[in-house]
């Protein structure tokens, strides 16, 4: 069996002044166009472009078409007048709203300049970040790289509908992964808001390693790929050795959680009953192979009398577990006995991360059953 005990991590080297930064988690004012920040940002951060896409786009043809100078001759004339002021104004709501902010742009270059310098005018003093988003990106991506081995990992393990997730975020030092990817990590486990984008999901995640002061580190079992996602490579590695936690619930206790997760919370948030009946219908197609084909049609017929009230929706949860989940866990839990270091119930997993200074609390009235 794999000790408890931490295992000696590789001694963590002090953060850089730009890793510092991200530590601090400041609000960041990011006057890159709209898609560039859509492919990807940094936490606690606002897009408000100094120049929209349309925009940007003009001023790029002129540099190719006629060099600098003219580039930025249009960009000024079009970004002028009431436009100008309109811009101004949210970047100093946003600085005003937001102590300590940060400003970038792509490279810290000329577009964070401007705005820099506009602001001033009108007052307003901001901090520019040397590099802009590309410095603070690469900053990341080597967060992800070399600092993974600085702390003990454990892995939360445990079958479909234990509340894995609602345990790691009861606890003091843990990151949800499922939660920065924004989706549950199951063929079911898209939300309705879509997923953040592979450099934005990365992002998040070194932001939460730099700004996570334990030096042990627990998350949540997980495939490589989280929905469209996919772990870090260090990360993942770190997750196949880590010591295991090995969480335990009944069948009812599971079945309730899921439909309470899968279902009600989806209602409650607005999600149409036929939309979501539809995605979970697909969702069952996707697997359908996997499920085989008596299995596949059987489970869809409950989940679709479900949403149609002709039956209740423990039945296609109890289905999907007993002929899909449970052997998949299972034949994979086989491959990973030896490094469970700890099982038990919700109360006994609550001790056990408490006395190991995870200081989980116990799970809410909801889940207390």
């Amino acid at each position: 069996m794999i000790s408890s005990k931490p295992t000696n991590p590789l001694p963590n080297p002090p953060l850089s002044a730009l890793e510092a930064l991200l530590a601090a988690q400041r609000p960041i004012l990011d006057v890159r166009a709209e898609t560039e920040f859509e492919q990807g940002a940094l936490p606690n951060s606002a897009n408000v472009p100094i120049l929209n896409d349309k925009e940007r786009a003009r001023v790029g043809t002129t540099y190719k078409q006629q060099g600098s100078e003219a580039a930025q001759k249009v960009g000024h004339r079009l970004v002028s007048g009431e436009v100008r002021h309109a811009r101004v104004a949210a970047w100093s709501k946003f600085v005003k709203d937001n102590p300590g902010a940060l400003l970038i742009c792509w490279r810290g270059g000329m577009r964070s300049q401007i705005t820099e310098e506009w602001l001033r005018e009108m007052g307003v003093s901001i901090e520019r970040v040397p590099g802009g988003y590309k410095s603070l990106r690469q900053t990341c991506s080597q967060v992800l790289e070399h600092r993974a081995t600085t702390k003990d990992w454990f892995v939360l393990a445990g079958q479909t509908g234990t509340a894995k997730t609602v345990v790691i975020n009861q606890s003091t030092n843990s990151i949800d992964l499922e939660g920065v990817a924004n989706h549950r990590g199951s063929a079911f486990g898209a939300r309705l808001n879509g997923q953040p984008s592979p450099a934005t999901f990365e992002n998040q995640l070194a932001v939460n390693f730099l700004a996570h002061t334990h030096s042990s580190l627990l998350v949540e079992d997980e495939s490589r790929t989280i929905g469209r996602l996919a772990l870090p490579e260090t990360w993942h590695q770190q997750m196949q050795t880590a010591p295991l936690i090995l969480l335990e619930a009944d069948q009812e206790f599971r079945i309730e959680h899921i439909r309470e997760e899968y279902v009600v919370q989806p209602l409650q948030e607005g999600e149409p009953a036929s939309h979501l009946a539809r995605r979970y219908g697909d969702a069952l197609d996707r697997i359908a192979r996997r499920l085989g084909g008596v299995n596949h049609r059987e489970i869809k017929l409950l989940l679709e009398e479900a949403f149609e009230d002709k039956r209740p929706h423990e039945d296609w949860i109890a289905s999907l577990l007993a002929r899909y989940y449970d052997p998949m866990y299972d034949f994979q839990l086989k491959k990973k006995e030896k490094r469970i270091i700890f099982r038990g119930d919700h109360a006994s997993v609550y001790d056990f991360l408490s006395d190991r200074g995870h200081g989980a609390e116990p799970l809410t009235p909801h889940h207390d059953r």
